[in-house]
């Protein structure tokens, strides 16, 4: 098969035949269905008892398709590094998220990736960022205070995901948003469960239908706004990108902000749920951490009521290293794929162009020979020491390369400035009888909602 090197977003790709692929060694599970099945129910375990019996490399077939998974921090390495540019990153995640979030930043390649992440990264730098931890700490100290008048037991993860949701929508859309705030962040909450859905075609009454009618919902209100916030300005990073511009001065067209803009809050608000679930679960469960990142917070000086500073989240590396701990557990995307473009080699294998692979953060996060006991929760993994002589992708919770998250840095902002509200105001521990059952893919999420019982803070 003949592959150009770089990927264009109209380029199709062939599977390769599945006798190109049988000297590498798997199980591709059942006819039709693979090994779907089985990966869904525990993708974790899967993927642990597949590598103990084949390898790094192994071949598997979810998802309707033959495809190739690559373990460990060399096999991060060569996937999101990729400086030959041998995978697609739009023709790994296409068929997931193009249907709802088309050409978002994650679905683009190589050059047309590198202009738009640059036009975006306005967006982040240190001005927009500021008005960013204005909003996102006015928003956290409201609801944790609503938290603190209810003490008692609580679900955790759906008061998380609600808080997320709605910060992302004051942060990224502006505060005065008005009354449409509850439309625009349920068309949201559409595209997100439709973007994981089974069913993938937009059949009525499926969750894919409700996901593309709040996909036109989000498009009819961006490109209605965006000549408002381009001729009246803003601190919000919808307004930052109506006025974001190419390296030859051209602003971004309407569609790409559309696109952008979808992208960037499905992104913002998913991910960051699970992540600060799963730091809180984990504070829950070890209550001397919890004590250690509330001495932290109580360190700096700062009354209940005065807003957080960068200065303030500077101070907190013990609860940066935390919230990396909880990552390290539970990734927010445990799993990666790409699509090779062009025939390459790894560890000794013959990868043909065409093939659909797979790297796997939740597997190297646990690998023993790079983590003590992984299944412990210890922070102090994250110090500098410690970090040193790690692999620079044995820890891979925002991905790496050229598609690092561009948000990587606004998520740190936001748990820290979340760990401070929280831990100065409230205690936290599992309610008595529980354990928390997760759910692993395609987002780690708590299958019962995670039953917590919280108490104002001593």
């Amino acid at each position: 098969m003949s592959m150009q090197t770089v990927a264009s977003p109209a380029m199709s790709f062939t599977p390769p035949k599945r006798n190109t692929l049988t000297h590498i060694p798997g199980d591709e599970g059942w006819p039709i269905i693979g090994q779907t099945l089985a990966t869904l129910a525990d993708p974790k375990g899967q993927v642990e008892r597949s590598a103990a019996k084949y390898g790094l490399v192994y071949r598997s077939h979810i998802f309707g398709e033959t495809s190739l998974v690559l373990l460990g921090p060399e096999a991060n390495e060569l996937v999101l590094f990729d400086q030959a540019k041998q995978f697609s990153s739009s023709h790994g995640w296409g068929r997931i998220l193009g249907l709802l979030f088309p050409r978002g930043l994650m679905l683009l390649d190589f050059e047309e990736h590198r202009l738009h992440r640059r036009a975006l990264s306005v967006a982040f730098k240190s001005g927009p960022m500021k008005s960013y931890l204005t909003a996102l700490d006015s928003g956290i100290a409201a609801r944790v205070a609503q938290w603190k008048a209810q003490p008692g037991p609580m679900l955790f993860y759906p008061a998380m995901k609600q808080l997320t949701l709605d910060l992302a929508a004051t942060s990224f859309l502006g505060a005065g948003i008005g009354p449409e705030v509850n439309e625009i962040t349920r068309a949201f909450v559409d595209m997100v469960a439709a973007s994981v859905a089974v069913i993938r075609k937009p059949l009525p009454g499926t969750k894919m239908a409700r996901g593309v009618r709040g996909r036109e919902r989000i498009v009819a209100y961006f490109s209605e706004q965006i000549p408002i916030r381009r001729a009246k300005g803003g601190e919000d990073l919808f307004s930052h990108l109506c006025h974001a511009t190419h390296e030859n001065g051209a602003l971004l067209s309407t569609q790409d902000i559309v696109d952008h803009m979808s992208f960037l809050m499905m992104a913002a608000h998913d991910t960051l749920t699970s992540s600060l679930t799963s730091f809180v679960a984990a504070l829950a469960a070890h209550p001397e951490w919890q004590g250690k990142l509330r001495d932290e917070v109580n360190a700096l000086g700062i009354a209940p009521g005065d807003p957080t500073t960068f200065d303030n989240l500077e101070a907190m590396p013990l609860s940066e290293m935390a919230f990396k701990e909880a990552m390290r557990m539970k990734p927010p995307v445990p799993s990666i794929p790409r699509r090779a473009i062009r025939d390459l080699t790894f560890k000794g294998y013959a990868i043909p162009a065409g093939t659909m692979v797979g790297v796997n953060p939740v597997f190297t996060h646990h690998m023993p020979d790079i983590w003590t006991d992984p299944e412990h929760f210890d922070p102090s993994r994250f110090t500098e020491e410690a970090q040193r002589n790690r692999h620079r992708f044995a820890f891979v919770p925002f991905g790496g390369g050229a598609h690092m998250c561009l948000g990587l840095h606004f998520a740190y902002m936001q748990a820290k400035c979340f760990a401070r509200h929280f831990l100065q105001n409230l205690e936290v521990s599992l309610q008595p009888g529980t354990t928390p059952d997760w759910q692993m893919w395609p987002i780690p999420k708590p299958r019962d909602g995670m039953r917590v019982v919280i108490a104002p803070a001593a």
